[in-house]
């Protein structure tokens, strides 16, 4: 009897619950359990890894956005953003011209755009939040006047912090010069007053700051290469 018991077949039966506790959970080589552990380590570092990669992107087309609009660039300005809402940031973008496009940067992002180049200058205003308008056009009085009549509309007090205009930095304080510059006609009205009228009104001209006379005379330059070309 003995015997035949031994040589017998094993049950089909499933083993008892507690072998396969043993099996599942108590296995005879205990390092076996690091290997989930070194599994889920992973699998966590994966989406911070991706969240990076998306965010150095982010940043480089944020760069690249700026250099864009620095291309054919005037003026470019910094204006105080804390405190603005949404809807405040909207109607100020409407209101501007099509020549002109505000934009919200980080001040490190944008330094990287600019550094090594005339607008490097702007240095200064690299501090706090900043929204950044870029004026793709000489008439730099026109390109202004649509934030300062937004400004007094909505009674706000973010001021522009600082602006570059010609390789030079305005301050705040230095801003009515920007907005105070004559228009083209206005330069071509001066230029052909002086050339056409007494001798004095030229010498009165030339006796200008060297930035207006600057400009008057290169507006003067540019009207005959204008009707050179046109004859």
């Amino acid at each position: 009897m003995e015997t035949t018991s031994l040589l017998s077949f094993p049950s089909s039966k499933p083993p008892p619950a507690r072998t396969l506790t043993r099996t599942h959970f108590q296995p005879a080589n205990p390092f076996s359990l690091s290997f989930p552990t070194t599994h889920k380590t992973s699998i966590s570092h994966r989406p911070i890894t991706i969240k990076s990669a998306i965010s150095r992107t982010k940043k480089e087309e944020t760069v690249e956005t700026v250099k864009t609009q620095l291309e054919n660039c005037y003026l470019l300005a910094a204006i105080k953003y804390k405190g603005f809402t949404v809807k405040q940031f909207q109607d100020l973008r409407r209101s501007l011209p099509e020549s002109s496009t505000l934009i919200v940067a980080k001040n490190t992002l944008v330094y990287k755009a600019i550094e090594n180049t005339p607008w490097e200058a702007l240095k200064p205003c690299m501090k706090g939040m900043n929204a950044w308008l870029f004026v793709h056009s000489e008439a730099i009085p026109e390109a202004l006047k649509p934030y300062r009549d937004f400004q007094k509309e909505k009674k706000l007090e973010n001021e522009f912090t600082g602006a570059v205009f010609e390789g030079k930095f305005y301050g705040p304080g230095d801003f009515k010069q920007l907005e105070t510059m004559p228009s083209r006609a206005e330069v071509y009205a001066k230029i052909l007053g002086a050339l056409q009228g007494p001798a004095i009104g030229l010498v009165g001209t030339l006796q200008a700051p060297a930035r207006d006379v600057v400009m008057v005379l290169k507006a003067y330059v540019q009207k005959l290469e204008e009707e050179s070309s046109g004859q």
